[in-house]
């Protein structure tokens, strides 16, 4: 708890919108430390006060965000990293969003998955068993009506709307499978990521559905493209985040939004410099 805690409160409540404007500067400063403290100062019955609050803990943290996804950028090798990436961009671009909550979902959902996948003993089954639970229990399936909308690519809002693109709801599966122990890796066919247990691929973005490298092959033949061996090659973190990040660059390129395609693609040269 701040020792200031009561003069904070006044400054905050004063009448020179000034005061107020560098009472929240100085308390921004004060970095990610001040979280705790910060937190504590929402239990005011102060609407004026707490909205100040809220708004300093959501500058705070999109700052920590910012510098914690790049420092991902310049390292990521491990699916560990992938996730923590993930939840690092919806803070970045969800202002005060609250991912620990997500999180103890997706353990939630971890937990029943390994029960569901117990009793399965082939490739096959457990992928019957995973469309079942993702895609008919939970609901997850493909925005096609709505597809080049951010909240497609940020993981809360996918678990909220249970809508997103390939490559979202191809992560999501992959986060939560990793949770019960069960290898689904990422696929990076063009124009429609997938993901694969085992031998089987399937397709997240159609609740599942089973695919043949026949399937695969129509998928790119919709694009003018033949499939070839290296497209069902398992795609690693780094090769996920940059087509994460791709997806919200051309978002962004079709908004005009300069500030936010800058961004993007800093963040994307600092995965794959040239």
């Amino acid at each position: 708890m701040f020792k200031q805690r009561e003069a904070i409160i006044r400054l905050l409540k004063d009448d020179d919108p000034e005061t107020v404007h560098l009472t929240k500067q100085q308390l921004a400063e004060g970095g990610a430390e001040t979280i705790p403290d910060l937190r504590d100062l929402l239990s005011t019955d102060d609407k004026q006060v707490a909205f100040h609050i809220q708004e300093i803990l959501s500058e705070i943290e999109i700052r920590h965000a910012k510098i914690a996804f790049e420092e991902i950028c310049q390292k990521i090798s491990d699916p560990v990293e992938l996730e923590r990436a993930c939840w690092y961009l919806a803070q970045i671009f969800i202002s005060g969003v609250d991912v620990e909550p997500y999180q103890k979902t997706i353990d939630l959902w971890g937990r029943e998955l390994r029960v569901r996948v117990s009793a399965q003993h082939s490739d096959t089954s457990r992928v019957v068993a995973m469309a079942q639970f993702f895609g008919t229990d939970l609901g997850f399936r493909g925005n096609a009506d709505d597809y080049y909308n951010v909240r497609n690519s940020l993981l809360p809002c996918v678990i909220d709307s249970r809508l997103g693109i390939p490559i979202s709801l191809s992560v999501l599966y992959m986060i939560v499978a990793r949770r019960a122990s069960i290898a689904v890796d990422g696929i990076n066919l063009p124009g429609h990521f997938v993901v694969r247990h085992g031998a089987v691929l399937f397709d997240p973005f159609e609740g599942g559905r089973i695919l043949s490298t026949h399937d695969c092959a129509e998928i790119l033949s919709k694009q003018a493209l033949t499939l070839h061996p290296s497209h069902l090659q398992i795609a690693d973190p780094k090769v996920i985040l940059v087509r994460m990040l791709g997806n919200l660059l051309y978002i962004f390129e079709l908004e005009d939004d300069e500030a936010l395609h800058a961004m993007v693609t800093k963040w994307i040269q600092l995965l794959d410099p040239k």
